[in-house]
């Protein structure tokens, strides 16, 4: 889709739905490490996109957005409405099944998945694996991702434009989100995100060589009663 930019007056922005799960999905894998994809660190494509879009997309599709160009989803911004809701599910009925995929399908034993769990254990035993909790003034979250041939085309900017609106519609007091990349957090600044909370993390070190960056943003909205 070398063209796809050239395309961006073409783009549909709509809501998401069924039949776009995989397309979410092949995307969220594509873009997993940091905008590159999950091959690089993690084994297991159905039980890595289960963990990242697996709420979204089958516990509350009414929160997701997907970006069309030539028929094709070339992009998504998947939320919630109430993350302390979407957690709650998220224990209460995909931890389990996630798990028990994980043990049978003998991923817990591969040697790629034990390098990335290693560093995870070790984000944990170093106090890195935790962010403070801004449920109370933020409690929506989004994760917008794009193929790499739609970035920097004014994609991004319209799928934030149609979440922000929904949450708008329903009254939510803010929204929140964690992204490892620096150059994604320049575009939630340009979209009127406020720095909240900065660390490091040592997901890919193995890989990459040093720790990447958690940043997480936020945004706050006022409503006029009446």
């Amino acid at each position: 889709m070398a063209s796809t930019i050239d395309q961006v007056k073409d783009v549909l922005i709509r809501s998401y739905s069924f039949s776009d799960r995989e397309s979410v999905r092949a995307i969220s894998l594509a873009t997993a490490m940091t905008g590159k994809p999950s091959s690089d660190f993690f084994d297991g494509n159905d039980i890595l996109a289960d963990a990242l879009t697996g709420y979204f997309t089958d516990h509350e599709p009414v929160s997701c957005f997907v970006a069309v160009v030539g028929g094709k989803v070339v992009g998504y911004i998947i939320g919630s409405l109430d993350t302390r809701q979407m957690d709650l599910c998220f224990l209460r009925k995909l931890l389990f099944p996630l798990a028990w995929k994980v043990i049978v399908s003998g991923s817990l034993f591969r040697w790629k998945n034990l390098r990335f769990l290693s560093q995870v254990v070790r984000a944990a035993f170093t106090g890195r694996l935790w962010a403070p909790d801004f449920a109370k003034e933020y409690p929506a979250t989004l994760h917008i991702n794009l193929l790499s041939d739609v970035r920097g085309s004014g994609v991004g900017g319209m799928l934030m434009k149609r979440f922000l609106d929904y949450l708008k519609v329903h009254h939510v007091a803010g929204v929140r989100m964690a992204t490892m990349s620096v150059m994604a957090g320049r575009f939630f600044e340009r979209e009127g995100f406020q720095l909240l909370y900065r660390s490091r993390r040592p997901y890919f070190r193995h890989i990459i060589g040093y720790d990447v960056p958690l940043l997480i943003y936020g945004q706050r909205f006022s409503y006029v009663n009446g």
